[in-house]
């Protein structure tokens, strides 16, 4: 009745994993508890589960990012601590089996419920804004997307208290991900886990590109948007060619554990270099998925901080445009060394290297920017001058790494690990960071605390390069990535470096929770009661911090390339604001169950197939087809915002412009 599943998929024999589960479960029962005694339930049901807002779906999916990121930091310590103890003679503390769950779920974690998360719940919760609308293309759909997204983050961490997790590396590569090498659960877990996350990030995908082709602000043309709706298109459209890729080799790979296929079984007709190219069509595009965004969100900080407009606007968005074209010519420099043929790796180095080229016009616009700017140092600018220096060495390493002569000498070493932490770090995370800065204030009417802000940047900056740059030394001398255990003593120096770096980075984590939590408690003294905080560009920063649920009481008349700078400057020429228009009542969406519904059909489902508990999977996806026949047959989908309650909101936020920009016309 219960397939696989016994008390032996607990793992009391094992104290780390146990100690580690019953920590987080009671973690989860005193938020409950707190949650309960303060009443919040209802408020967190009726404003954010069941939300059909785009700005409160993006708040959840930044919330979901943050958690997965200190599960998967906790991970690295991890890593670091048994490399730094287990050398020579050393075994440290973590079994092989053990540690080898910990380096796959750290990559998991940290690529697919971490970085994908953060920057989907930054194009949820701007995109919207800065194209002048009131909501995405399909609001419900988007609320599905993001809880189908956390029912595979929840499937991820259930495999920490249920069975285990995938030993294979965060790619999963078979012929080890083959039932044969593999015939535990973990391997499941990674493929139930990301089949349904990724289902959520494609409809992400459609609903965005619609949004941003098809629903702009009056006068918004495409030439007219910011860098930022550019580069979640170029983003989204990525999302929309490469995740179909990896949903389609991962249910290859399903069939083969499941039902006996051979599509990646070499001695059964099959061939494992087919996962290969399969997994890296989608997994090179990745990094442009999340990585254009970041340089999306550099862009608008760059602007903002140094009081000019972005330079070379549109070989921005012709430099986005090519990079995410190019993204799909070098996949196979990632096996390099697996025989393909001096010709074809010539062919894959080139392309690798020729996507260096409109990378460096964006760092060279955003030098420019700057350049004759009065630029402001604040904690988003430190994100964003800190990410041009190391995504420049990032850079550079990944043009050695594109000669297959020099990566035939540092392929699956270290050195590879601190290119790919370099590019992602410095510029995925410390973008997000710089975004979460700067749009905070708008999403909960108050600033953080710079100073603590400013001590989070230098934990990162410095803990990352004292982390990673020890392994370019190592990578160099043949440490090889996955190590368990350290052969040679004299690694023992840089290692013990890379956890010191770690430890940083860690501080720098708990430093952002401590800024939080004084921010909550002095937000009082740092109120955006104007909702330009920054003296912004965009049209974000048009509307009042936190925006109402509808964004805009009048959709705004866009005229040039900055259409908030442009009427924000007119505004403080003339000291007045323009005339008042002529509001309407609004139609807005209803919140929606489905989408909490169809996560935990899905979750259900998930597990039992993992478990090979058949029954209750079919019951999973009938309630999961069950839910959407309902919502599909609903009558209502929209409710009326009436004309007063929009008259009286926008009178108020007029009012508060009109002082606002009366003391910045006198200043001036």
């Amino acid at each position: 009745m219960f397939g696989r599943l016994t008390w032996d998929a607990i793992p009391f024999n094992q104290p780390i994993p146990l100690i580690t589960s019953l920590v987080v479960l009671m973690a989860l029962a005193v938020t409950a508890i707190w949650i309960t005694r303060n009443g919040w339930w209802g408020y967190l049901w009726n404003e954010y589960f069941t939300s059909t807002d785009h700005k409160k779906i993006g708040i959840m999916y930044v919330v979901l990012a943050l958690l997965m990121l200190v599960r998967g930091f906790a991970d690295a310590i991890m890593m670091r601590a048994q490399q730094s103890l287990a050398i020579g003679n050393s075994q440290g503390y973590l079994p092989p089996e053990h540690y080898n769950q910990i380096f796959s779920a750290h990559g998991t974690i940290m690529i697919f419920f971490m970085a994908m998360p953060i920057i989907i719940g930054f194009m949820n919760f701007v995109v919207p804004l800065q194209l002048g609308v009131r909501d995405v293309a399909f609001p419900t759909l988007n609320n599905v997307s993001f809880w189908l997204s956390a029912s595979g983050a929840l499937l991820i961490n259930v495999s920490l208290f249920v069975g285990e997790f995938a030993r294979t590396g965060w790619l999963a590569f078979p012929p080890l991900s083959e039932k044969a090498f593999s015939p535990g659960v973990g391997v499941d877990y990674y493929l139930v886990a990301l089949q349904i996350s990724g289902v959520g990030t494609t409809l992400t995908a459609v609903n965005f590109v619609t949004t941003i082709l098809k629903i702009r602000a009056p006068g918004m043309s495409y030439l007219r948007m910011p860098v930022f709706c550019w580069t979640s298109l170029a983003s989204s459209l990525l999302m929309l060619a490469a995740f179909p890729v990896l949903t389609a080799t991962l249910a290859m790979l399903m069939l083969d554990r499941y039902l006996g296929f051979h599509f990646f079984t070499n001695d059964g007709g099959g061939n494992s270099m087919l996962y290969m190219n399969l997994i890296w069509v989608w997994g090179h595009p990745e990094v442009y998925i999340l990585v254009l965004p970041a340089f999306g969100i550099y862009s608008e900080v760059v602007s903002t901080f140094s009081g000019k407009p972005l330079f070379g606007y549109r070989s921005m968005i012709f430099a986005t445009l090519a990079i995410c074209i190019l993204s799909f010519t070098v996949w196979l420099h990632h096996f390099f060394t697996m025989g393909a043929g001096a010709d074809v790796n010539a062919v894959f180095g080139i392309a690798s290297m020729l996507i260096g080229i409109p990378t460096g016009v964006k760092i060279y616009n955003w030098l420019f920017t700057m350049y004759g700017g009065r630029v402001r140092f604040t904690v988003p600018m430190h994100y964003a001058i800190g990410f041009m220096f190391t995504f420049v060495i990032g850079g550079l390493t990944g043009i050695l790494l594109a000669m297959p002569p020099v990566d035939f000498v540092v392929h699956n070493s270290l050195f590879l690990v601190a290119h790919f932490h370099q590019v992602i770090i410095g510029g995925v995370v410390f973008a997000v960071m710089a975004g979460y800065t700067y749009w905070f204030p708008k999403a909960f009417g108050f600033t953080l605390d710079e100073r603590l802000g400013k001590a989070v940047f230098w934990c990162w900056f410095i803990g990352f390069h004292l982390a990673f740059m020890p392994l370019y030394v190592l990578g160099l001398w043949g440490a090889t990535r996955r190590m368990q255990h350290i052969p040679d003593p004299t690694w023992a120096p840089y290692l013990d470096v890379a956890f010191v770096g770690a430890a940083i980075i860690g501080l720098g984590i708990v430093l952002t929770v401590v800024q939080l939590l004084y921010s909550i408690k002095t937000r009082d003294q740092r109120r955006d009661v104007t909702g330009d905080p920054w003296d912004g560009r965009t049209l974000e920063w048009l509307t009042l911090s936190p925006p109402p649920h509808y964004n805009f009481a009048v959709l705004p008349d866009v005229h040039g390339e900055e259409a908030y700078w442009t009427r924000k400057q007119t505004a403080i020429k003339q000291d007045q604001l323009i005339a008042e228009p002529n509001y309407q009542p609004i139609e807005m969406p209803l919140h929606s169950p489905t989408g909490v519904i169809v996560a935990f059909f899905a979750s259900v489902c998930g597990f039992a197939i993992i478990w090979y508990i058949w029954w209750l999977a079919i019951l999973g996806l009938v309630g999961a087809f069950a839910v959407f026949v309902w919502y599909a047959w609903r009558d209502e989908h929209e409710h009326v915002i009436p004309l007063e309650e929009v008259i009286a909101n926008a009178r108020e936020r007029r009012r508060i412009r009109k002082e606002h920009l009366h003391n910045l016309s006198q200043s001036v």
